[in-house]
């Protein structure tokens, strides 16, 4: 009987855990919608209703848009984890979407890591960590590759005002470039514990034809979100064709993915950028912040809820076996 109570008392915090993070997610969701500074929720739902966002059509394809972005997303997870484990879809969508769920509350999404590698058994979780560090440095690549393009044209387009705050900016991107580097050549650099040879040596045996395969998938997932967040501002009749909407599109989401943040604020984040970003083309804050929001509501927080089954349904030795 006293051997059992251990067992009964990791159960009971495992469960109390699950519960934590689900009703952690569900809370910093409500308050994102009830309390932001930005946008009381109100002007948003009114704004939606005005501009027909409800009508069955433009729902269906929106919800349409974000599955194919989240689809495109579990597709790569699931043929980047094949390197350790062949998986079916249905598992690689519970590691998805309830690793999202997990990683609600961490700084640039870094509980993912942990929540995707406790699906593993122990001898496998430093390679799945590698593996899910791969896949966020191949969107990211995507994103700095498009957006630097992005910010070359609208600095050739736009005035942009070059301020004491983007010299600042600019000067601390050169520092730990700097550091990076010297990083490198000394071997002591560490990325989530893992030094730079040890990353470059992995990536290298990987293959090109793995990694292109990997960068295809989530070039796909970059132009779908993207073409998602332009088919939002046409429905909120923002006067912009697909070209100049993309210049501005890019330069946003690289500009908010090089400030850290916590996932939950990451809509202020983007809503501050996107302001500055969309302000340079004379649009207005409302519709502009309505886009970010709603982008949040389909492409986080729906996965999240959706994750959160995921999360109270997991069972460590189930998963491991």
């Amino acid at each position: 009987m006293n051997s059992s109570l251990p067992y009964k008392t990791k159960q009971f915090f495992f469960v109390l855990i699950k519960l934590s993070i689900v009703v952690g997610a569900f809370y910093f969701i409500y308050q994102k919608l009830l309390n932001n500074p930005e946008l009381k929720f109100e002007d948003f739902l009114n704004f939606l209703d005005k501009n027909k966002l409800f009508s069955t059509k433009n729902i269906i394809f929106l919800v349409f848009l974000s599955s194919l972005n989240w689809f495109l997303e579990i597709l790569k997870w699931r043929f980047l984890i094949s390197k350790i484990k062949t998986i079916n879809f249905l598992e690689a969508t519970e590691q998805s979407l309830g690793a999202l769920t997990a990683s609600i509350f961490t700084p640039n999404r870094i509980g993912e890591y942990g929540a995707k590698a406790i699906y593993f058994a122990k001898t496998h979780r430093k390679k799945v960590l590698l593996l899910n560090l791969i896949s966020n440095m191949l969107q990211m690549s995507v994103t700095v590759i498009l957006g630097v393009i992005g910010l070359i044209f609208l600095y050739h387009n736009y005035e942009v005002n070059i301020g004491y705050q983007f010299i600042r900016a600019l000067i601390l991107l050169a520092l730990i470039a700097l550091f990076a580097v010297f990083g490198f050549k000394q071997n002591r650099f560490k990325i989530k514990g893992f030094s730079f040879e040890k990353v470059i040596n992995y990536i290298k045996n990987l293959g090109a034809k793995f990694l292109g395969i990997g960068l295809l998938l989530s070039v796909l997932r970059y132009a779908v979100f993207s073409f998602q967040f332009y088919f939002i501002l046409t429905l909120f009749e923002i006067q912009l064709n697909y070209i100049d909407a993309m210049i501005l599109i890019t330069s946003m989401y690289l500009l908010a993915s090089i400030i850290p943040t916590i996932s939950i604020f990451d809509v202020v984040i983007k809503g501050s950028v996107a302001l500055y970003v969309f302000g340079l083309a004379d649009i207005n804050q409302l519709p502009i912040l309505s886009c970010i929001l709603l982008m949040w509501l389909l492409n986080f927080a729906l996965p999240s809820v959706l994750g959160s089954y995921y999360v109270l349904n997991f069972n460590v030795l189930k998963n491991h076996n």
